[in-house]
């Protein structure tokens, strides 16, 4: 089960990463509305160039305490949480731009990813006691 969770950890922080990092400014199949960037897109969904940067920020920071958490584990679950509450507003926003199921895809995905981690995370702290 750490197994596992580690490689969701990987998985989860660098997709994150790559989105907001690397990915930023691509056009891809799965941005919201007619979206070709980033910033399109949070303003499909009626946000500010500032407000995206904030997210940015916020989510990369989230990945990257994740990445420190399989080495300190004390980090995990406010990471973890913080990211969870804010995949399920890219979800939130998803449907409420009527955009087409792919374009969830990656956000749901990330999503369960994450509350997976958080489940073994939990059963393996269990399991130690």
């Amino acid at each position: 089960m750490k197994n596992i969770k580690t490689i969701l950890i990987l998985l989860v922080s660098f997709t994150i990463i790559n989105v907001w990092l690397f990915r930023f400014n691509d056009e891809t199949i799965f941005r919201g509305g007619d979206a070709l960037n980033m910033l399109e897109e949070f303003s499909v969904y009626g946000f500010s160039e500032t407000f995206t940067y904030l997210i940015g920020f916020i989510k990369v920071s989230c990945a990257i305490f994740l990445l420190i958490s399989i080495y300190y584990n004390k980090l995990l679950l406010p990471a973890a949480y913080v990211i969870i509450a804010l995949m399920s507003g890219a979800v939130f926003m998803h449907f409420y731009a009527s955009d087409e199921m792919i374009k969830f895809l990656p956000a749901i995905l990330v999503l369960i990813s994450t509350i997976v981690i958080v489940f073994l995370n939990n059963k393996l702290i269990s399991n130690e006691k």
